[in-house]
């Protein structure tokens, strides 16, 4: 009779046996699909920040080769004859190299009137006007400014030298002098600050791109005398 007692209590403990294991499989089940996760939220991560950090070098890129395009562009003009242009002026005349024939030209492309780096410019330019009549050379500066605007900032500065306008852009894409730029740390399109010499005979004997103002007519003029 004993031996039919435990028999029994031996069947009654095995179901207890499976349930614990059926509780302790489902507790671990959760810990296998974990990883996935983690594996997701790692890839997720990762690649978008390299594909922004692409997207934010690629115009960088774009601007550099715009800007060594126009620099290329002005400073193969060296040495070769100067492109043409016919230029409102505010003194009410057309201005075309053409009428400059025999004479050295000092041709200047600034950004725009009554600011602060180009009424400098302007000025320096105006006061160093002597020693480019001794040479019998003209100065004259270019914007896209309006005709209008020109003769308020000539007037306004005492210029002694016309100021033509070229709206259009027309010899602003000519002489390579329209382009993108750094402002204040920003990428925009505008003019390129920049100074040709241009001798009697029609040939462009120097180029400045770039322009720094200070000093800047100065260093030009000594190009011109030493012509």
């Amino acid at each position: 009779m004993p031996t039919k007692k435990t028999a029994a209590t031996t069947t009654k403990k095995a179901p207890a046996k499976k349930a614990a294991a059926t509780k302790a499989a489902a507790t671990e089940a959760p810990v296998k699909k974990a990883a996935p996760v983690k594996k997701a939220a790692a890839v997720k991560k990762v690649a978008p920040a390299k594909k922004a950090a692409a997207t934010k070098a690629a115009p960088a890129k774009k601007a550099a080769a715009k800007a060594a395009t126009t620099t290329a562009a002005t400073d193969g003009l060296v040495g070769k004859a100067a492109p043409p242009f016919s230029l409102a002026g505010d003194d009410g005349q057309t201005h075309t190299l053409a009428k400059y024939a025999g004479k050295p030209v000092v041709l200047y492309f600034y950004p725009r009137d009554n600011t602060p780096g180009c009424t400098v410019e302007a000025c320096d330019f105006r006061d160093q006007l002597g020693r480019a009549t001794k040479k019998g050379a003209v100065v004259l500066g270019v914007s896209r400014d309006t005709v209008a605007s020109h003769g308020k900032f000539r007037a306004k500065f005492s210029l002694n030298f016309p100021l033509l306008a070229d709206t259009d852009l027309v010899a602003h894409h000519a002489w390579g002098t329209w382009g993108t730029k750094n402002m204040y740390g920003k990428e925009v399109e505008g003019t390129i600050r920049s100074t040709f010499l241009i001798d009697a005979k029609g040939v462009v004997r120097q180029a400045w791109t770039k322009v720094k103002v200070a000093g800047h007519a100065d260093a030009v003029m000594a190009a011109l005398e030493a012509l």
